[in-house]
């Protein structure tokens, strides 16, 4: 991952990316306020008020949140400052009327009283974390990009994901509303056919996940090494700081001596947070299996639906007897897959992906170029449709799929690609008509940008 500069908060940087709203830019370099203007000497007092970007009713936005956003939209766009002054400014001002228009939306949120479950917003965070440790290709190095320990922006961001899905939640009740018929689908493409985008040809795809696993002799070994830790621990040789700093494999917690700070119910894995609320201060578990690997685990304090724990985490090393058994097992599976049912019903009681084993493995329409597991990319120009293959290797272990139906790409066409022309109608419409609601809803409170 780039890096902006060793001041860079890229927490802002990801909350501006994940929240603004997407609007055409129209008058964007108006200082728009909806009471009297202010006059010179109040104007000058404003001004004077250090770190202050803009005013929108009661609430303030801040330069340093503008600057932020700024220097990273120039960084993406690589703009030079040198040269592009007159684009930087344009998108500064358009950056300042998205946050406008944001802490606008999230104002007509809390007069409409929308609320988001504590436990939905747990799951949209954790999903963001993972994304920008991938995105960084580890903890350690999402920590380096985020100038802090994911514990500590785990905490902070918090706050800001329960603004980003109350605004969404708020925006999608009031866009759902509208639709499209034939008439504006086909008017759309009539306007707009030399402007869309060639489409890419795309396909039907399930999937079947066999994970690596280790083997059972150096998963015995991982617990006997945890529990050997643990009663080294409890007899006062060592202290849990100490273990967890030498042996821990969670680069996210060991420095800070396996500590996770204060989390809340519903924002760790089960297997973990089970055992976790349950235990009483001071008290360290023996050896619990997640995802991970084996922790052992000591919560610290208990205040509410929130304890402060820290762990020690150990993963089982993989070895080639390992990966062979995993790839064995996929060509038994793909051996009792000879119809669609028949793949269906496998993945189901085999596949080790459980965010698409209810379903039978479906990933949907999927963009071969651009599907985040770049092996499939690699392979489904190859498969023959209605057939079980595989195994493919990915990072996640061994994969069958099977490709149902495909898409042909290309230039924009009503007869082969309605249902991806009438997306793009509906996403203009309600894209305008939300524009418009902003502009109203503007009305309702005082706005004065100062920078």
């Amino acid at each position: 991952m780039h890096t902006i500069g060793p001041r860079m908060n890229y927490k802002k940087l990801l909350l501006l990316l994940l929240f603004s709203i997407v609007l055409p830019q129209r008058d964007v370099g108006a200082n728009t306020t909806n009471d009297e203007p202010l006059t010179g000497k109040e104007m000058g007092r404003r001004q004077s008020i250090d770190g202050i970007a803009a005013f929108v009713g009661d609430k303030t936005i801040l330069k340093s949140d503008i600057n932020q956003a700024l220097s990273m939209a120039i960084f993406q766009r690589r703009l030079n400052p040198n040269n592009d002054g007159d684009k930087i400014l344009q998108l500064k001002q358009e950056i300042v009327r998205s946050v406008v228009n944001r802490k606008v939306v999230l104002m007509m949120a809390e007069l409409d009283s929308i609320v988001v479950p504590d436990k939905e917003i747990d799951r949209t965070l954790e999903d963001q974390i993972n994304n920008i440790i991938a995105q960084a290709g580890s903890e350690a190095a999402a920590e380096k990009a985020l100038g802090q320990p994911l514990r500590v922006f785990r905490r902070e961001y918090w706050y800001d994901i329960k603004d980003m899905m109350i605004a969404q939640k708020y925006q999608q009740g009031l866009i759902g509303k509208v639709s499209v018929n034939k008439n504006d689908v086909v008017s759309f493409f009539q306007s707009y056919r030399d402007s869309i985008p060639p489409f890419p040809t795309t396909v039907k795809l399930r999937h079947l996940l066999v994970k690596i696993e280790p083997g059972s002799e150096q998963v015995n070994k991982t617990i006997a090494l945890l529990k050997n830790l643990r009663k080294k621990i409890l007899a006062g040789e060592v202290s849990f700081e100490e273990v967890a700093t030498q042996h821990s494999q969670d680069p996210g917690s060991k420095n800070s001596g396996g500590s996770l700070g204060f989390v809340r119910r519903g924002n760790l894995v089960t297997e973990f947070e089970s055992i976790a609320f349950t235990l009483k201060p001071g008290e360290i578990s023996l050896p619990v299996k997640t995802e991970f690997g084996y922790h052992i685990i000591e919560t610290q304090e208990i205040v509410g639906e929130r304890i402060k724990v820290r762990h020690v985490l150990l993963s089982p090393p993989l070895t080639d007897g390992d990966e062979s058994a995993a790839y064995e097992k996929a060509l038994s599976l793909k051996d009792s897959s000879k119809t669609i049912l028949a793949f269906i019903s496998t993945i189901k009681q085999h596949s080790m992906d459980d965010q698409t084993k209810e379903n039978g493995g479906n990933l949907g329409w999927v963009d071969p170029a651009k599907y985040p597991i770049p092996e499939f990319g690699l392979v489904l120009g190859q498969i023959n449709q209605n057939e079980c293959a595989g195994p493919i290797q990915s990072e996640y272990g061994y994969h069958l799929l099977w490709v149902e139906a495909s898409k042909p790409g290309g230039r924009a066409d009503l007869s082969k690609h309605w249902n991806e022309i009438e997306t793009l109608a509906l996403n203009k419409k309600r894209g305008e008509w939300f524009e418009s609601w902003v502009k109203g809803a503007r009305k309702n409170f005082f706005i004065n940008i100062l920078d």
